[in-house]
């Protein structure tokens, strides 16, 4: 029956939830990320019983370490594949880990954060990223560390929502806000506003730059609900970072698709993304961007029953990798470009699952590309360099 649904929403020709506060079903608790660390070691966050949860493994996923607790009291934990734990590691081994923890009303959130500093022994005491404490939504964490070690956090936020709801004016969607550590996630500065009217529930992309810093690409709403997106470099230097329009499909949709984009920038400042849309059919596109201006080098990848896409580069190699549902299951989708996205090889099916699945994530080591999938059956993680 859930596929069944899953198939007939996805084949729709706008395969959204119409607004954020409907009620979700039920789903188990798929939402993890997987991650490599500078020695190629790899690392699994998800969540049990009210803990993230982080295992490593020495044999590209086949065993795992026992689970260490980020957190060692519980707390509710979103945990799906738009919203999932993050991962990410510093210069000198620091584990970082953050999460949105749901709060007593319906849809809010605060984004939590821990460290280890001793190799994923032990954790830090989870913190609360940001100052404002209101009850709304503060979700959809995006994790990252820049070329100088600092740690960075995005996420969707709604204060600006509720402060114009109580000045008795309109508001689209939220807002994304940031902040930094200067100090390896021992603390935050204050948390800065870096767009307004974002899409409400689906994750931000974030990606370093060549020149160390770090990128983010994220739904934005432009106008009468146009449902695009928007790029931004996360500024950390006191000045102001500005996010400019980057897709131009004039999706309009008065409501969140739950349908996050991805991105990897090259070394040669090629800003490589892959993103869904829903106008007039389903459509992952793979597009090259050009903040202002449509996408370079823009082509539809996977149609109706494709969701949740990643992407990865290295050198002339750009990966994309997404689910695919049908009657019979999901599969899991990859197709390869070796031009630097000029052309993409046909679709390959890398597997198939008959139970719910998180969304892939394309992983590099040694310059060798995987794809984690976290499937109700267990985590896998396949390769992902044939042609």
């Amino acid at each position: 029956m859930r596929r069944l649904l899953i198939l007939l929403l996805c084949l729709a020709v706008a395969p959204v939830i119409a607004r954020e506060h409907m009620a979700m079903p039920k789903e188990p608790p798929l939402g993890a990320s997987a991650a490599f660390d500078a020695q190629g070691r790899l690392w699994l966050a998800d969540t049990a019983d009210g803990h993230v949860r982080l295992r490593h493994s020495d044999d590209l996923g086949r065993t795992f370490s026992a689970p260490v607790s980020v957190n060692a009291t519980p707390e509710p934990i979103y945990a799906d594949g738009e919203n999932r734990p993050k991962l990410a590691f510093g210069p000198k081994g620091e584990i970082y880990v953050s999460w949105s923890q749901p709060r007593a009303t319906p849809w809010t959130g605060f984004v939590r954060f821990a460290r280890s500093l001793d190799g994923g022994n032990r954790f830090s005491d989870p913190i609360t990223v940001h100052h404002d404490r209101a009850e709304i939504t503060h979700r959809f964490d995006a994790l990252a560390v820049d070329g100088k070690g600092r740690v960075l956090l995005a996420w969707i936020d709604k204060r600006d929502q509720a402060a114009a709801e109580a000045a008795g004016k309109p508001y689209l969607g939220a807002a994304v806000y940031y902040a930094w550590s200067n100090d390896r996630g021992e603390s935050f500065v204050p948390e800065r506003k870096l767009a307004e009217q974002s899409c409400e529930c689906c994750r931000i992309a974030l990606a370093p730059t060549p020149a160390g810093d770090i990128a983010s690409f994220f739904r934005a709403v432009y106008g009468d609900n146009i449902r695009d997106h928007a790029f931004a470099v996360l500024r950390t230097d006191g000045g102001a970072s500005r996010a400019e329009r980057a897709t131009f499909s004039n999706w309009h949709i008065a409501g969140c698709p739950h349908h996050g984009p991805g991105l990897a920038i090259a070394p040669d400042g090629t800003r490589h993304a892959v993103w869904y849309e829903a106008n007039g059919r389903p459509t992952i596109w793979y597009g090259q961007l050009q903040p202002g201006q449509r996408a370079a080098r823009a082509q539809a990848i996977a149609g109706g029953g494709a969701s949740h896409a990643d992407i990865a580069v290295h050198g002339k190699s750009v990966w994309l990798a997404w689910n695919q549902v049908d009657a019979k299951g999901e599969a899991l989708m990859l197709r390869r470009s070796n031009d630097g996205g000029l052309h993409f090889g046909a679709p390959r099916t890398l597997a198939i699952a008959t139970v719910a699945v998180g969304s892939p994530q394309l992983l590099l080591r040694d310059g060798h590309a995987f794809v984690a999938w976290n499937t109700a059956a267990g985590f896998r993680l396949l390769p992902a360099d044939t042609p």
